[in-house]
């Protein structure tokens, strides 16, 4: 188990506000898990009872539609908090968290953290301040599916995987979702962003390399996007 203090990745999230004490005094209560590519931090509906820091890995918040479609809200790496708001609200996970890759997390239980906000006005304000950020973000994308085209979406999309989460050796995105995900992002039917998918690859804006996707031209897909 590691230890909080020495973590690099709380530096990222609210946790970067706390004091050695604290963190040594989390470190003892913490439980670290290993997640499998493919298996839930935890789904929709349920009772969170404390927050998850993600040490290494990717994976997707996502919300299942009436009809069984999941529609993927975001995109969650290391160094982020999950669960802050359903455990402030004390309401079930509107959400479903699931591994895109093998992850390390760790969960800190609700008591540790509802502590630190009585007593570090810091690490409380920055919760609130990525709660804010979550739901600007929410904003964004909700006027993007409204006023952009799917067309648009994918070229923003494949901007955004390729800026937040980088690329392989090999020069395609890191993060390789299946075309059922990619869709569920972009709000789409899975056939249509295969479709268009084709078309992007046949146009010179992206290489299809088996399931991966490589971007070639970065400023056609901007203007695009726009």
């Amino acid at each position: 188990m590691s230890k909080c203090e020495q973590c690099i990745v709380r530096q990222f999230s609210s946790l970067k506000a706390l004091k050695k004490d604290d963190l040594l005094k989390m470190a003892d209560c913490k439980t670290s898990y290993t997640i499998k590519k493919g298996e839930p931090i935890f789904e929709e509906g349920e009772i969170t009872k404390g927050v998850f820091c993600i040490k290494d890995g990717i994976c997707k918040l996502s919300k299942l539609s009436a009809n069984g479609k999941d529609q993927i809200v975001k995109l969650v790496k290391p160094g982020e908090l999950l669960g802050q708001r359903s455990m402030i609200s004390e309401e079930p996970a509107n959400l479903s968290a699931v591994a895109l890759e093998d992850m390390e997390v760790c969960f800190i239980p609700k008591s540790e953290i509802m502590g630190f906000f009585n007593t570090n006005n810091e690490f409380s304000m920055n919760v609130m301040k990525t709660i804010c950020g979550d739901l600007k973000d929410a904003d964004d994308h909700m006027i993007s599916l409204a006023q952009k085209s799917v067309k648009e979406r994918l070229a923003e999309t494949l901007l955004y995987l390729d800026d937040n989460f980088g690329k392989n050796e090999d020069g395609t995105l890191h993060i390789q979702l299946s075309r059922e995900e990619l869709a569920g992002m972009i709000g789409t039917a899975t056939e249509s962003c295969i479709r268009l998918l084709s078309e992007f690859n046949k146009s010179g804006l992206i290489e299809l390399v088996g399931k991966k996707i490589a971007i070639l031209d970065r400023n056609k897909l901007r203007r695009l996007s726009e």
